[in-house]
């Protein structure tokens, strides 16, 4: 399997729109409510219009054989948190189509991430996940991720308590 990962472009907005609705409607259908999940499907299309330019230098689509099959975020993390300095970088996002789950593909985006903190001198990467989505947080301890103790609480039609995991950026990252 072919799997290619660069920085998204304008014309990716539709693919990432996808991409990310359906994802959320796989893995989060027992923890976010259903309304919910299709208002924020509704409006994807035109955020990723919004935020994919040709300045764009974090976002970035995942594809098989010529087809997106998923889209990641990865930076600097913002620096509003206390205990966060120059020595992270951050998963921002990691979604992939359901029908692509399971197949090495997270693990390959995994991998390009931790390199991508790697080439910009960090030793540490974090990431945030909420706390129900146990499937993630498997597949994140598979790839070296422990939670840190912090947490945020989100209002996704109910209050979801989001903790924060992080791992050392080693050279071999991730055998899921």
């Amino acid at each position: 399997m072919g799997i290619t990962i660069r920085l998204a472009c304008p014309e990716d907005a539709p693919d990432m729109a996808e991409i990310i609705s359906r994802s959320w409607e796989a893995a989060y259908q027992k923890i976010i409510p259903m309304d919910l999940i299709q208002a924020k499907n509704a409006t994807r299309l035109d955020l990723f219009r919004r935020i994919i330019t040709a300045e764009n230098d974090s976002q970035y689509v995942i594809t098989s054989n010529g087809t997106t099959v998923g889209i990641m975020g990865v930076a600097p993390p913002d620096k509003d948190e206390k205990d966060i300095n120059d020595s992270f970088y951050e998963l921002q996002s990691l979604y992939l189509h359901p029908a692509f789950f399971h197949r090495g593909i997270g693990t390959a985006a995994m991998n390009f991430a931790l390199e991508k903190g790697r080439a910009a001198g960090r030793s540490r990467m974090i990431l945030w996940v909420f706390a129900e989505n146990t499937g993630a947080i498997r597949f994140y301890e598979a790839c070296g991720f422990a939670p840190d103790g912090a947490e945020k609480i989100y209002n996704c039609g109910k209050d979801l308590r989001s903790i924060r995991m992080q791992q050392r950026i080693l050279k071999h990252v991730c055998d899921f």
